[in-house]
């Protein structure tokens, strides 16, 4: 072990030889220490297999991980040395880069499991793999499979890339799961799948597939996704009846006719929105008692009423029946479902009131009823919806007051009641609503009201079409998240915030913004290491508390214990006064976030730096101990990656964290993008920053000791060193709040508008799928200069809704940037179909950041 080690020689694999190698992290020894049984050298960047042929003198090991690496060979010494190890059952090289055929495993008589797949190897798969269980998608072997194939135990998946399926994969009589998802394959979905009985799941979701759904097709299946093709005809009888069938997705296709009389007693997902499906929703469908958590029939042509017999399905924990032509009553008896988390019924045709029944679900998170011709008042038990985080009631014919016990409500984000007939006094709202209050639309009247104070995190606020008259109160100006106000007159808003004055013609403007003139007197600060006086500072109140920071003042400069980098330039080039300074004054502040505001900071050596304030008295940063500062900032230390925004310094002060960064000259990526005053980005630079970008969510979700997340994912938290260097901010969060103290008020920390991925409203956790999904929009802006939200409509749905049929695809590119070229057009697309994966309804079926880092690599242009 010590001789791999020496042999590997990167620093990024944590062995210390000075230590006993059952210590070390991948390697796994039996139960006395005497023989290694398995080793993973997965995620750690290596790109050179010369050590590779060294494990082969492990007579014991029984796995060998290699994943995630930048390996291009398997060693020839490897292969003619290993097979001799009789345990060696498991090798992975995936999500690497190996070129070349296949390789031959032939000499390995003992190996079950072999992993290649995420490569770029070709050619045809031959007939010496047989017997094994095999992982080779996202590949470029061709679309033959041999007929000594036939033998394989558990083929899992081959990427065909192109063109169809071949008929006689129907004779691959042990198949257990075929996923072909994410390709470019055409053609018809070939009937002989039927005839393989150990086939349990098959995914061809994303592909150009087109033809009718085989009618037997799920006789065996447990798993069926056909998504994101351009299936037609109507959907078989038997194709929703199997007595196996678990999750049946056919969204997304062009499917007409009726829903099938009968559907399976067992099936838990059921996934039809977004065809051409018409007739009546019946109850008699759907056999009961049934195990239905997720019924999905939105964007169809259904009509009729919503069966009151919903009620009785138990299990349901998302019902969505929205855009379709449902008429009548919403049913009281929906009330019963006790699971339901998810209610979308919008853009039907739905009267009369909302039934009180509706507010007995105490699990529900999204409840969305919006555009329909509901009428009557909103009820006043709805505060007993304490899990609610979005609430859509708009465009409906809704009378009468806000209910006035609404603002107990604390996880809403959203609440959406503009376009109503609403009137009276405004309650308290929720107090953590961070995306969006609307109000418009409805007959308010009267001065606005203090009860509209205090959203600290609210980006959208909307008051117009009302009849509010009398002064816009200071208050709305102080709301430091506001990126768009809707009111009557422009009022003195920071410049960043986006202001809409319609409908309110007698509001008067009397806001003027000034800087805080909150001050403190210094004050000596016992039991620390270094105590500090510091004189009175505009904005930055209290005694700098420089806690485990060895900071000096008055013109000192920064010792070596406050910099979290050994570049001696910061070391003698940062000053506490000019870092103080620079926070003092609202005119240095270039950027606001949703945790966060960055001022530009220049150094008396002309050198500018970024400081980033945090205000530690959020409630948000009440959940983590401030004692966690520096060691977490320890942990930041040591990251090395050249797209991570890494702090340079930091101080603790009463109320704020202060952190310092190399200054990024170009500013955010939203401000090249959608600033008509920024850089102008050919394609060239947005694919640079995409791979970027991709690279830094890899390694951070990477690292050892478990992922870091990116709480705000967005083009504003990108920023450009150069047009083609990107630098993630913000990445401390997650770590400062911290995943498991942070659960018990996600509502904080959603993100920005239009990068929440959908399932956030009921699961409210952020994720490295929720990561993925940030990054897809941020990959469409790229691709389509549209900002993640654009007049109400999110950038993500736009282009999901779009991208059914790929020859609109086109149509959605930025065509000053796709006319460029041919060349740049085609790996345009090639990037679109990338994002469209990441932005997946499913975070289950979200790639990891690794694997879209590969396919963004693969998709760069060649070099001739």
């Amino acid at each position: 072990m010590i001789a791999l080690s020496e042999k590997i020689n990167s620093i990024n694999v944590p062995w210390d030889v000075t230590t006993e190698p059952c210590s070390w992290e991948g390697v796994k020894f039996n139960s006395d220490n005497s023989s290694v049984l398995e080793i993973s050298l997965s995620g750690y960047s290596l790109s050179s297999s010369n050590f590779v042929p060294l494990v082969c003198k492990i007579d014991s090991l029984q796995a060998f991980d290699v994943s995630n690496n930048l390996l291009s060979e398997i060693p020839d010494l490897f292969m003619t040395s290993c097979g001799g190890i009789q345990g060696l059952k498991l090798l992975n090289f995936s999500r690497s880069r190996l070129v070349g055929s296949l390789p031959s495993f032939v000499g390995f008589p003992g190996l079950e499991f072999l992993d290649l797949s995420y490569n770029a190897l070709s050619g045809n798969v031959n007939s010496e793999l047989e017997g094994l269980e095999l992982a080779l998608s996202a590949n470029r072997f061709e679309d033959k499979i041999p007929e000594e194939i036939l033998g394989y135990l558990n083929l899992t998946l081959i990427d065909l890339s192109q063109g169809s399926i071949p008929n006689r994969i129907g004779n691959l009589s042990k198949l257990e799961v075929l996923d072909l998802s994410h390709n470019n394959l055409t053609g018809a979905i070939p009937e002989g799948l039927s005839n393989i009985s150990t086939l349990s799941r098959f995914a061809a979701n994303q592909n150009g597939f087109s033809g009718t759904v085989p009618s037997g097709i799920t006789k065996f299946l447990r798993h069926l996704d056909l998504s994101f093709n351009s299936l037609t005809g109507s959907i078989p009888s038997a194709v929703l009846s199997a007595s196996n069938l678990q999750t049946v997705d056919l969204s997304s296709n062009l499917l007409e006719g009726s829903i099938p009389a009968k559907i399976s007693s067992s099936l838990v997902r059921l996934r039809l929105g977004g065809n051409s499906l018409d007739g009546q929703i019946s109850s008699a469908n759907f056999l009961t008692p049934n195990k239905l958590a997720y019924l999905e029939l939105d964007n169809n042509k259904l009509s009729g009423s919503i069966p009151p017999e919903f009620g009785s399905f138990q299990s349901l924990a998302l019902l969505n029946l929205a855009q379709n032509r449902l008429m009548g009553p919403l049913p009281p008896e929906l009330g019963n479902l006790s699971q339901l988390q998810v209610l979308k019924l919008q853009s039907n045709n739905l009267a009369g009131e909302i039934p009180s029944q509706i507010t007995q679900l105490q699990k529900l998170s999204t409840l969305n009823i919006s555009s329909n011709s509901l009428s009557g008042p909103i009820p006043s038990s709805i505060s007993s919806l304490q899990y609610l985080v979005n609430l859509n009631l708009q465009d409906n014919g809704l009378t009468g007051s806000i209910p006035i016990t609404i603002g107990s409500m604390n996880s809403p984000l959203e609440l959406q009641l503009g376009k109503n007939q609403l009137s009276g006094y405004i309650p308290n709202m929720p107090p953590n609503l961070q995306i969006a209050l609307n109000l418009s639309h409805n007959h308010f009247e009267g001065p606005i009201q203090k009860t509209l104070s205090g959203f600290d995190a609210l980006e959208v606020l909307d008051l117009s079409y009302n009849n509010f008259s009398g002064e816009i109160r200071t208050f709305l100006a102080e709301m430091g998240s506001l990126t768009q106000v809707s009111l009557g007159v422009i009022p003195e808003f920071h410049s960043w915030v986006m202001v809409d004055t319609k409908g309110n013609k007698d509001l008067i403007n009397t806001t003027t913004l000034k800087p805080s003139s909150k001050s403190g007197k210094g004050n000596k600060v016992a039991a620390l290491i270094l105590a500090l006086t510091v004189p009175p500072i505009s904005i930055v109140a209290g005694t700098i508390i420089a806690m485990l920071i060895l900071w000096h003042y008055r013109g000192k400069n920064i010792t070596q214990g406050n910099l979290l980098t050994a570049n001696e330039i910061h070391r003698s080039d940062i000053k506490l006064t000019n870092v103080m300074e620079a926070v003092g004054y609202p005119s240095n502040i270039v950027l606001i976030m949703r945790f966060s505001s960055y001022c530009k900071a220049i150094m008396p050596s002309g050198s500018i730096y970024f400081v980033k304030k945090l205000n530690l008295s959020d409630k948000m940063f009440q959940l983590a101990c401030r004692d966690r500062f520096r060691n977490e900032f320890e942990f930041f230390r040591r990251l090395s990656n050249s797209n991570v925004m890494t702090p340079l310094a930091y101080v603790l002060t009463a109320n704020n964290a202060l952190l310092l960064y190399e200054f990024a000259p170009k500013g955010t990526l939203f401000d090249a993008l959608h600033k008509s005053s920024g850089s102008v980005m050919d394609w060239a630079c947005r694919y640079s920053v995409a791979v970027g970008v991709a690279q830094c969510l890899a390694f951070l979700h990477g690292i050892a000791s478990g992922p870091v997340l990116l709480l705000d994912l967005s083009s504003k938290s990108i920023f450009l060193k150069s047009l083609k260097e990107p630098l993630i901010g913000d990445i401390e969060l997650y770590k400062l709040i911290g995943p498991s103290e942070s659960r018990g008020n996600h509502t904080t920390i959603a993100g920005s508008v239009g990068y929440i991925p959908p399932e956030f409203t009921y699961t409210l956790r952020i994720t490295t799928a929720a990561n993925t999904y940030s990054f897809g929009v941020v990959l469409l802006e790229l691709l389509t200069e549209k900002p993640a939200v654009s007049a109400g409509l999110e950038l993500a749905k736009w282009v999901s809704s779009n991208s059914v049929q790929q020859d609109k695809w086109d149509d959605m590119l930025d065509f000053s940037v796709s006319r460029t070229s041919p060349a740049e057009r085609s790996q345009m697309l090639a990037v679109m179909k990338i994002a469209l994966g990441c932005v997946s309804v499913s975070p289950d079926v979200r790639p990891k950041m690794k694997s879209v880092l590969h396919m963004l690599l693969d998709a760069a242009p060649s070099s001739d």
